[in-house]
């Protein structure tokens, strides 16, 4: 069984580049006509490279009934041996199998850059049972809530929280960052990603299929190019071929009675590069794609992205980070700057579980020398009560205010941010209105250019967000969005889209919730941001972002629009050329040799043609 599978190992490509290297020793020898061969050497590159594509023509012809370039060809290659052109039968096969193998490698390369997380799934894991002591079981047996010890070098086998140890972690598997991130207890870590310095004890939260590594593949193995619609149109046209090169080989033979000219019809009528024409272009595409952060799900994806016009955004996570931050601390007391009216603000907050309390703490620059807290005290949906440094103080909104007598009526300027989208936390010390912190979401960097890109390209940016009015208006108006839906439900998401889409306007919709599934299933693209995005919104989107960066997608865009240009250019190459090819076989100027090659160069062009989008980049 070892010696069997290390032969299928050593199988494949490989395998092919020997017997194409054999062939074409032997195709030498034969053109060369060296005297006292037992037979002519072109028989080599008969049977190592024509007899599997003959085979699998019967296969498929018998099995399916598919008639396709294999059946041609393979016809072409019989008669050829029968009429006496061994070299033109083994000049074809070579020539179809150099061709085949082009496709091989350029579908690996698109490939390489998303299977590596395949060989990066983690093997074992390092279990910290009650007592401390250690034992190494296999990945998939780690439980949600088992204690593990991660050692420097080693791969996080699951999704989890670390409890103890200070470490930094390479992330470049999920997020594309080179520099590894240092994480200490309470920082969430990822399967997939390297330990690389110090040693750490986690708790394991997300364990299997749920890990972040096993999603990531899931999105891999479902990569498929052979369900673009124009594929199948192709195929079509490639049995049609079929059928009309045995029609003009029988006719040519019947007037001019040489059958060599039918047989070199039949060569050169071979639709096979008019049937690599769109694979080998998707698949180049969709390397491309992720090398820039994308994982495309569905083949036909990028074929549909290229008819977008609008593109439809959620704001929080997508166009934003998602977590607030403090945009300004304005103090009303003339005792206190701003600066220390945040600081004490940090102070009475540095104990809250609330979101926007944390997000003050995490603000204030002097986070580390924070006055000492006493008599905390949390005060639900008002915000917190505190002393600090030996007064008292008040965090929170004007329910809190209101409930200790404080009048808010000097904070007049707070509702130039509430009209900004941005939160306020009033904070009052003993007993008097101090000032405010108008804290908003942080807009992703690179979110202004490429709103400012999709300009370029006509794609019309339109914002679609559960936020109300004020919040999205003020996003929308930094960003240089026109179309702004405010305070949509699931429901308004799909009617907005549904009725872009019915008046013609294809729709990309990119979001990262729960919310936004279906919205991305309805759009004629989905793109689910996959590092921050909820595993639904993944699962129901045709490609997914892997590291977040939002400005690549543009270039998608792009890419997908010279992705369906080259595969017309193919087509058309692939079509001209052959019927060019008949012509010259009708009238008798080509033979079976020349044919095979004029037709099987045609089909090496129209690879190396698509695997140029590989490293296409869009023009700036």
């Amino acid at each position: 069984m070892e010696s069997l599978e290390k032969l299928l190992a050593w199988g494949g490509i490989r395998r092919d580049v020997v017997f194409l290297a054999v062939s074409a020793v032997a195709l030498a020898v034969s053109i060369a006509g060296l005297p006292g061969l037992p037979f002519d050497p072109a028989w080599v590159a008969i049977v190592l490279c024509g007899l599997p594509i003959v085979l699998e023509a019967v296969v498929g012809l018998v099995t399916r009934f598919d008639i396709k370039a294999d059946v041609l060809v393979s016809i072409a290659l019989v008669a050829s041996v029968v009429i006496g052109e061994d070299f033109a039968a083994g000049e074809v096969a070579f020539i179809m199998q150099l061709g085949g193998l082009l496709e091989e490698l350029t579908v690996a390369r698109a490939r390489a850059g998303i299977e590596k997380l395949v060989r990066l799934t983690p093997r074992t894991a390092r279990v910290l049972g009650p007592d401390g002591r250690e034992r190494v079981v296999a990945a998939e047996a780690v439980r949600v809530g088992d204690r593990l010890r991660v050692l420097p070098g080693e791969t996080i086998p699951v999704d989890g929280e670390i409890l103890a140890g200070q470490t930094s972690v390479n992330q470049a598997v999920m997020t594309g960052e080179s520099l590894p991130v240092d994480l200490g207890p309470g920082d969430p870590v990822s399967s997939g990603t390297v330990n690389q310095f110090g040693a750490f004890e986690m708790e394991a939260r997300r364990v299997g299929e749920d890990s972040s590594i096993q999603r990531m593949i899931r999105l891999v193995q479902s990569a498929d190019a052979g369900k673009a619609k124009i594929v199948g149109l192709a195929d079509r046209w490639a049995t049609w071929i079929v059928v009309i090169a045995l029609s003009a080989a029988a006719v040519t033979w019947l007037v001019t009675g040489e059958i060599i000219r039918a047989v070199t019809i039949l060569v050169v009528f071979c639709p096979c590069a008019l049937v690599l024409a769109t694979p080998t272009a998707v698949m180049a595409a969709i390397g491309n794609a992720t090398k820039h952060g994308f994982l495309v799900r569905e083949g036909d994806a990028l074929e549909r992205l290229a008819q977008v016009q609008v593109a439809a955004f959620d704001k929080t996570g997508t166009l934003t980070y998602g977590t607030p931050a403090v945009a300004a601390a304005v103090s009303l007391d003339p005792a206190l700057d701003g600066g220390e009216l945040h600081r004490l603000a940090a102070a009475a907050e540095r104990l809250s579980e609330h979101p926007l309390g944390k997000a003050i703490v995490r603000c204030c620059p002097r986070a580390e020398a924070l006055p000492a807290v006493e008599d905390f005290q949390m005060l639900p949906g008002r915000g917190v009560r505190a002393r600090v440094a030996g007064r008292d103080l008040l965090a929170g909104n004007r329910a809190l205010l209101a409930e200790f007598g404080i009048p808010a009526d000097a904070a007049d300027g707070a509702e130039a941010y509430i009209r900004q989208g941005c939160t306020v936390t009033y904070v009052a010390v003993d007993g008097r209105l101090a000032g405010y912190l108008a804290l908003s979401d942080t807009l992703r960097e690179e979110s202004a250019a490429m709103v400012a890109a999709l300009h370029r390209l006509r794609v019309e940016p339109m914002l679609l967000t559960g936020d109300h009015e004020a919040a999205a208006q003020a996003i929308a108006g930094r960003l240089g969005i026109r179309q702004v839906r405010a305070s949509c439900l699931p429901e308004d998401k799909l009617r907005e889209i549904d009725a872009c889409q019915a008046a013609g306007r294809p729709v990309c919709m990119m979001g990262d919730g729960i919310n936004d599934a279906p919205a991305l299933k309805k759009a004629q693209v989905g793109i689910a941001m996959g590092g921050v995005g909820s595993d639904i919104a993944v699962e129901a989107a045709d490609i997914a972002l892997v590291d977040d960066e939002v400005r690549e997608l543009p270039h998608l865009i792009a890419l997908s629009r010279r992705m369906m240009t080259t595969i017309r250019v193919n087509m058309a190459f692939s079509m001209g050329l052959n019927f060019l090819a008949i012509a010259l076989a009708i009238s008798g100027t080509l033979n079976p040799v020349v044919g095979a090659l004029v037709h099987n160069a045609g089909s090496v062009v129209v690879i190396l043609h698509s695997a140029f989008l590989l490293k296409w980049r869009k023009p700036e």
